[in-house]
């Protein structure tokens, strides 16, 4: 793989929002904050029904291109930001950052990932900090000491200015490379699966990770949380999640499996998911389960029927 090195990339960060106008705007302003601002933002608005849009729009001055994208239709986080990617490289952007519109990058974040000349063949990203907890916002996968493992809070973290990681989604900048040697970001997931898929491509198309350690985004991350192993993989299962992220988050865990592994995995992964769900949560969200898990078997992708 030819890598290039480029000293000053334009760079866009892109995020999907969907009434959320405060939490939007924040996330703006902390964007505007950064010691060295991107060339330019794209915000895809889900056809909010409150004042997102229109108190986006009305944002003066800030330190860089702004692009509200109103879209046609909700297509969850994963539709807004495959749309909003694809402004922001025909814009002309060399890479995309890609935030959620809760996440707020520290100012010094996107200096800090760019104090190298930036390699167009890695996905850097920043360190998710919950701000309650001062841990990190999801445990992080690195590579330390000849294998893998999972590091929940800078603590854990080994000694320098960038560690070896996978999987990462909010928070990663995604070179124009990237994106055109593996693809947009596959829109009809909606929710809760795009943050999986996207890594596991770019992984399987030989594309690195690398967690820049000064480089801090701060995003608030679930209340309770369970974390076990089943079959040799991570779950980590939240309490009390609403009947429609539980849908997304089974129906495209089944359906990326089955693409990663096949069948015994997928029916694995529901099944997973079913004793976590009766567990924690009581059976009477068995039928729920089963459709997700139907749908995902199914191929059926795009909005929640």
């Amino acid at each position: 793989m030819t890598k290039q090195l480029l000293e000053k990339p334009v760079v866009a960060v892109v995020f999907a929002t969907m009434n959320r106008s405060g939490t939007a705007l924040a996330c703006v302003n902390a964007i505007a904050s950064q010691s060295v601002p991107p060339a330019f933002v794209v915000v895809a608005d889900n056809v909010s029904t409150d004042d997102t849009a229109e108190r986006l729009l009305a944002l003066k001055n800030l330190p860089f291109d702004f692009t509200v994208h109103r879209m046609t239709e909700n297509r969850g986080n994963a539709g807004g930001v495959e749309e909003a990617m694809e402004i922001a490289f025909s814009k002309g952007a060399d890479a995309v950052w890609i935030l959620d519109d809760d996440s707020w990058p520290r100012p010094g974040a996107l200096e800090a990932m760019l104090e190298d000349p930036y390699d167009d063949s890695t996905v850097l990203h920043p360190i998710q900090i919950d701000p309650k907890s001062g841990k990190f916002t999801w445990p992080l996968q690195i590579f330390h000491e000849g294998k893998w493992g999972l590091v929940f809070s800078m603590d854990d973290m080994p000694p320098g200015k960038q560690t070896k990681s996978r999987g990462v989604w909010t928070g990663a900048l995604i070179s124009k490379k990237i994106r055109d040697a593996i693809g947009p970001v596959r829109g009809e997931l909606f929710i809760r699966g795009e943050d999986e898929e996207y890594p596991w491509r770019m992984e399987q198309s030989g594309f690195p990770h690398a967690a820049v350690h000064n480089a801090v985004l701060d995003h608030p991350g679930p209340s309770d949380i369970v974390h076990w192993e089943f079959l040799g993989k991570h779950f980590f299962f939240e309490y009390g999640l609403a009947d429609w992220k539980l849908y997304y988050k089974i129906r495209n865990m089944v359906w990326l499996k089955l693409q990663q592994s096949g069948a015994i995995k997928a029916l694995s992964v529901a099944c997973a998911y079913a004793i976590a769900c009766c567990r924690f949560d009581g059976f009477s969200r068995i039928p729920l389960i089963f459709r997700a898990a139907r749908d995902g078997w199914k191929g059926r992708l795009g909005k929640m029927p």
